[in-house]
C-alpha cells in the first residue's frame, strides 16, 4: 500500500496531526483499530469501505467522520482502496462539524451527513481529478482552512488536553479543573461537546495508547514493569484496560502484532491496526 502524509501549516497544525493519502490492497480483509486520542475524517475515492462496530457493519461510499473513540473499530478496505483523510488531534474536529461530538461518539457517520451531500460530492470530485497525492492533500488543506470556524470553549479544551498528553494521561482531573479555574462539571461538559469524551476518558486513552506504542513486539515484554512504568495500579488493572480498549488480553495482542510483522514485514500500516480475523 502507498501512504503519503502531510503536516498542515498554521493554524491547522494546532488541530491536525497529519493529512494522509492511502491507496492499494490492504494486508487483511478486516483491520481492527484500537482507540487512539484522535478523531478521523476519511474521504473515499474508490469502492465503498466497511466499518464494523460490535455486531453492526455499515458501508461508506463517500467517507466517514469518527470522533475520539472509546472502543475499537474494524475497517474493511476493498482491494484497490483509495482515500484521503485527516488525523485530528482530539479537539481538532470540533471546528469543522456543526454538532456536539458526544452525539457522534463511537458512531461513524457519513461525510455527507456532516457537510452535506453536494459539498461532499464536489470535494471528492476535485480530489479525484488531482494529479497525485500531494496535490490532493494540498486541496484538502485548503478546504479545511476555508471551513475553519470559531468554536466556543476550544481554547480551554485544547490547553487541558495538552496537559493530559504531556502527563501521558496520568494527571489528576481535579488538578486540571483547578488549574483552569473551572469546575470539573464544566470541564467535562466542554470535553463532551468538543471531543466526545470526558477528560478522564481521554486521559485513559492517552495512557493506553502511549503505553502500547512503546511495546516492541519483536522482543520479550515485561508486562509487570510496563504496567508499573505507565502508572497502572497493577498488572491486573493494565490487563483490564487492554481488554476494554481492544477486546484482547495483552499476550493475545502481542501474538497478533507478531503475526502482522511476520506476514507483512515493513508494511506501511504496521504499528497500530491489527488483523481482525
Amino acid at each position: 500500500m502507498e501512504y503519503v502524509s502531510l503536516v498542515p501549516r498554521p493554524p491547522l497544525d494546532e488541530l491536525i496531526d497529519d493529512l494522509y493519502y492511502l491507496a492499494g490492497t490492504p494486508p487483511y480483509p478486516m483491520l481492527m483499530l484500537p482507540p487512539m486520542p484522535s478523531a478521523l475524517l476519511v474521504l473515499n475515492l474508490g469502492a465503498p469501505f466497511r466499518i464494523r462496530t460490535g455486531a453492526e457493519t455499515s458501508g461508506y461510499a463517500d467517507g466517514c467522520v469518527i470522533t475520539t473513540p472509546t472502543r475499537a473499530f474494524e475497517f474493511g478496505y476493498p482491494p484497490g482502496t483509495r482515500s484521503v483523510g485527516v488525523h485530528f488531534k482530539p479537539w481538532g474536529l470540533a471546528p469543522f462539524v456543526g454538532m456536539p461530538a458526544a452525539e457522534l461518539r463511537d458512531r461513524p457517520v457519513a461525510v455527507e451527513q456532516v457537510w452535506g451531500r453536494a459539498a461532499a460530492a464536489t470535494l471528492r470530485d476535485r480530489l479525484a481529478m488531482a494529479s497525485g497525492p500531494h496535490e490532493m492533500l494540498t486541496l484538502l488543506e485548503a478546504e479545511l482552512t476555508r471551513r475553519l470556524s470559531e468554536t466556543a470553549g476550544l481554547a480551554l479544551v485544547r490547553h487541558t488536553s495538552g496537559v493530559i498528553a504531556a502527563a501521558r494521561g496520568t494527571v489528576p482531573i481535579r488538578d486540571l479543573s483547578m488549574a483552569a479555574g473551572v469546575s470539573t462539571t464544566h470541564l467535562a461538559q466542554r470535553f463532551r461537546e468538543l471531543i466526545g469524551v470526558t477528560p478522564k476518558r481521554l486521559a485513559r486513552t492517552y495512557r493506553f495508547a502511549i503505553t502500547v506504542l512503546s511495546i516492541d513486539p519483536a522482543g520479550p515484554v515485561d508486562w509487570t514493569e510496563l504496567a508499573t512504568r505507565a502508572g497502572y495500579f497493577d498488572q491486573a488493572h493494565f490487563g483490564h484496560e487492554f481488554r476494554t480498549f481492544t477486546g484482547l488480553t495483552p499476550t493475545r495482542y502481542i501474538d497478533v502484532r507478531r503475526r502482522f510483522l511476520r506476514e507483512h514485514p515493513g508494511h506501511v500500516l504496521d504499528g497500530w491496526p491489527l488483523p481482525a480475523d
